[in-house]
């Protein structure tokens, strides 16, 4: 550990030498903390995950405001029996919000925004759970979590510069939760997501076409009038219409046999 975060200190003081940071004054234990946090990316454990995701999800429960109401009850009646996937116990919530979007941690929390459940129906939302659980069992929650530290890493070089910039840094450095909302899968995670969303809907007597209608109305939505309130889960979940297209072929393929 000791020999890592040396190496990363010499790496970041290295990049003055090269020209890329002059001139600056360096905060040695931000930069220890930028080499720490690298560190602790690189090696995250199964149990690292479940503690981080726990800090993440009582962040954004703190964040916003929590339905105890109609939109919890619905949700409690769509998921009604499933309190566990794969070994992993799932809790859930409902933020009260018109922004269109739903996430699932590694500790098996599961957050729907009202936002979602207000346009679409139950069989949808479960495919869209499902979906997003898929990611946390296939591991890319995991990755979306060291690519949060790593972006920790890097605000904590920038705010160890002395001066306006370093100022600057430290002030707009956002949380880990941010971070983590704002990750980015690739096209092959979203595919097997969508897979394991289909396979979990399905699976508890939903209709084989509910992955594929939630998809083609989020496509909708994205350029509709209420494009600006699933701006943030669209661009996150990019290839819509393909991703759209594949479960419909797979819906049809069900249907025929």
């Amino acid at each position: 550990m000791k020999r890592f975060v040396l190496l990363a200190l010499i790496s970041v003081l290295s990049l003055s030498s090269c020209g890329i940071i002059a001139q600056r004054t360096w905060d040695a234990g931000q930069l220890v903390a930028a080499a720490s946090n690298a560190m602790t990316a690189m090696t995250l454990s199964d149990q690292d995950i479940i503690q981080l995701s726990q800090q993440t999800v009582t962040q954004l429960d703190a964040q916003n405001t929590i339905d105890n109401g109609t939109y919890a009850k619905r949700l409690a009646g769509i998921m009604k029996g499933i309190n566990e996937v794969e070994g992993l116990k799932l809790n859930y919530k409902v933020y009260r919000t018109q922004e269109v979007n739903a996430f699932a941690c590694g500790d098996g929390s599961i957050r729907v925004y009202s936002g979602l459940m207000d346009v679409m129906d139950d069989s949808e939302i479960m495919a869209i759970i499902g979906h997003e659980i898929g990611h946390v069992v296939h591991q890319d929650t995991k990755n979306a979590l060291k690519n949060a530290y790593l972006a920790a890493a890097a605000r904590n070089v920038a705010g160890a510069a002395g001066g306006v910039i370093g100022t600057i840094a430290q002030s707009a450095a956002g949380g880990l939760a941010e971070a983590f909302l704002s990750s980015q899968f690739s096209q092959k995670q979203e595919f097997a997501a969508d897979e394991y969303g289909y396979q979990f809907s399905t699976s508890h007597g939903r209709s084989p076409y509910s992955m594929y209608n939630a998809l083609a109305k989020l496509l909708t939505l994205s350029s509709g009038s209420q494009a600006s309130l699933v701006q943030k889960m669209f661009s996150s979940h990019p290839d819509t219409a393909t991703r759209a297209e594949r479960m419909k072929i797979k819906a049809d393929l069900a249907i025929k046999k």
